[in-house]
């Protein structure tokens, strides 16, 4: 039957091209008051489509900040499993526009790339969804599964309202299993399966010493200066190989397993020292840098800040001295307890001669993991070759996406991420694209897992 899907994709791809050019011209930025009304255009853009192709249910539902868009279609019968599909509407601001080479919200084509803010992250992705909503309505007369959709507003700016939709309206979003395309491959043309994804916490925290800045000459060697004893404090939190020395930080580290180490080893290498600029590697001891990137937690020093920082020499003792902490989590470390576990380190290695003041990360995630032998994720696998014609590789990826792990937490469904980016996307830089051939690509991976699901 995919054949059907597959020639209306084909057969319509300029106008579903125009369609989302649309979607993209939209300039949905959430963290900017201004385009509030942007903003809501783009989540009515959204749940227009789905209206339009044929959707039972829609709604542009409310929330303390940014709408949530829901859809739902339940033609497949209650012996077909149901499916939701989360993605998000917002983009991330498009500055400095001067660095663009072309507008950011009018999409223009160059060198097979559609170039735009938010072609990758997110609404491309979304559209290729929707795109194939519409192919199977208007060949089939009906999608191979049940469908729920979630597209918000506000993922670029932490979610932060959507955990509570989801959780007082948990029977309204609750299915079978979800997919998510807000991710990427990991070399262009090379289908990617992304079976985890780390979870995130930090914390800031400021050393004060003097009531106000001191001359150095007058007061040095005599009241202890908070910068020193800020690195003194940020050296104490790791070894020389990479090894993080807070007490009880690996307790509850799930270990990486000689068949993940495989997979690990099985994906391309990216060369960092290309990629980065540095002029080596370097990782936790007994593990490589693709092993740690992907599959160990990681601290560090995100921003510090402290004294006369102007051009030449101001001779002062700070008063103060600050610093800024995030910890990237695997399955098995809880994001409260690794907060305590730092603020007792920093607690018990503080210098004598100052005082400390921590401030907690509010926005927290657990580590999302699916066995990688899922049946759900063999589709997804089997589906990305018969597309790019080439076998799956299998990741786990340094970054967070908390609505992940909260859909697990609130519905214990796997979650099935099926993203199409590849590294040249510039996500929220200038420049922003997407390959026109993984939109293609992407699409008929997409027709060939509902397809393969509906097999059951």
């Amino acid at each position: 039957m995919s054949k059907k899907v597959l020639d209306y994709l084909q057969a319509n791809r300029n106008e579903l091209l125009t369609s989302l050019n649309e979607f993209l011209s939209i300039p949905s930025v959430s963290t900017d008051p201004i385009h509030k009304q942007d903003v809501n255009m783009a989540a009515e853009f959204v749940a227009t489509y789905l209206k339009e192709i044929g959707f039972e249910q829609v709604e542009v539902q409310p929330t303390k900040g940014h709408p949530l868009v829901y859809g739902e279609w339940n033609g497949a019968g209650s012996d077909a499993p149901t499916a939701l599909l989360y993605g998000h509407y917002d983009v991330q601001p498009a500055d400095p526009l001067e660095l663009w080479d072309s507008e950011p919200f009018k999409p223009e084509v160059r060198n097979g790339r559609l170039y735009a803010r938010g072609a990758s992250d997110d609404k491309g992705q979304v559209f290729m969804h929707l795109a194939v909503f519409e192919a199977y309505m208007n060949t089939e007369g009906k999608l191979p599964i049940n469908m729920k959709v979630c597209i918000e507003g506000e993922e670029e700016i932490g979610s932060e309202n959507l955990y509570d939709v989801l959780k007082e309206k948990k029977e309204k979003f609750k299915a079978d299993f979800a997919v998510i395309s807000d991710s990427g491959m990991v070399d262009s043309g090379q289908p990617t399966i992304l079976y985890g994804l780390k979870g995130f916490t930090g914390l800031e925290f400021t050393i004060t010493g003097p009531s106000s800045d001191l001359h150095s000459g007058i007061y040095g060697g005599a009241v202890r200066n908070p910068a020193m004893a800020l690195s003194h404090l940020l050296a104490s939190l790791k070894d020389e190989n990479e090894v993080i020395q807070v007490a009880g930080f690996y307790d509850d580290v799930e270990e990486l397993a000689d068949e993940e180490r495989q997979l690990i080893k099985n994906v391309p290498g990216e060369d960092f020292t290309k990629s980065t600029g540095v002029t080596e590697t370097v990782s936790e001891q007994g593990y490589t840098a693709k092993e740690h990137t992907m599959a160990r937690p990681t601290l560090e020093i995100n921003g510090l800040f402290s004294g006369y920082q102007g051009e030449g020499t101001k001779t002062i003792i700070p008063s103060t001295a600050t610093a800024k902490l995030t910890c990237r989590l695997v399955p098995g470390q809880d994001p409260k307890k690794t907060q305590d576990l730092l603020v007792a380190h920093l607690e018990k290695h503080l210098p004598s001669g100052v005082t400390l003041d921590i401030k907690r990360e509010p926005l927290s995630a657990k580590a999302y993991k699916v066995d990688p032998n899922h049946p759900l994720i063999e589709k997804a696998s089997k589906s990305l070759t018969s597309a790019f014609g080439k076998e799956a590789v299998y990741v786990r990826m340094g970054g967070s996406i908390p609505v992940v792990e909260w859909i697990d937490s609130n519905y214990h469904m796997p979650v099935v991420l099926l993203g199409f980016g590849t590294p040249e996307d510039r996500l929220h830089s200038p420049n922003e694209s997407f390959p026109l051939e993984n939109f293609d690509k992407g699409m008929e991976t997409l027709v060939y897992y509902w397809d393969e699901v509906r097999k059951k």
